[in-house]
């Protein structure tokens, strides 16, 4: 490690999701308001404004994500086909999606009692990413 690279975080949990987003920056501080992320690493943004990696800390769990770079074989592509689900408590999930919703995400399946007893809804936020909020029903 060089002295410009700053120290590690590191990785909660056993499986992390990786996205691959047209602003990584602006999504990090996305996060931080509709989510309450917690940015732990990131590299600086190149002369274009990209960064190839940022590593948040949300509900307990690592999200990393960053840049399309096109020049070297990774070209930017829509989200879809998955929901990153985050799992909260019965007291949590009602602040947690009114955060969500108020910081710009947009409501895809209204937070509602499913089939399965619990509370479950879906947001997408503005990078086309879908979220998924589920708590037990008290």
């Amino acid at each position: 490690m060089n002295d410009q690279t700053p120290p590690r975080a590191k990785v909660l949990g056993g499986l992390t999701p990786y996205l691959q987003v047209d602003g990584a920056i602006k999504a990090a501080e996305f996060y931080k308001k509709a989510f309450g992320a917690e940015e732990v690493f990131a590299y600086p943004p190149d002369d274009k404004g990209r960064t190839m990696h940022i590593h948040l800390y949300v509900n307990g769990s690592t999200l990393m994500l960053g840049d399309a770079y096109p020049e070297h074989g990774h070209p930017h592509q829509a989200a879809q086909g998955y929901t990153l689900q985050l799992h909260l408590g019965s007291d949590d999930i009602d602040a947690w999606w009114k955060r969500a919703v108020d910081a710009g995400c947009e409501v895809v399946t209204p937070l509602q009692v499913m089939f399965w007893g619990d509370r479950w809804g879906q947001v997408k936020d503005p990078f086309g990413v879908a979220w998924a909020m589920n708590a037990p029903v008290k």
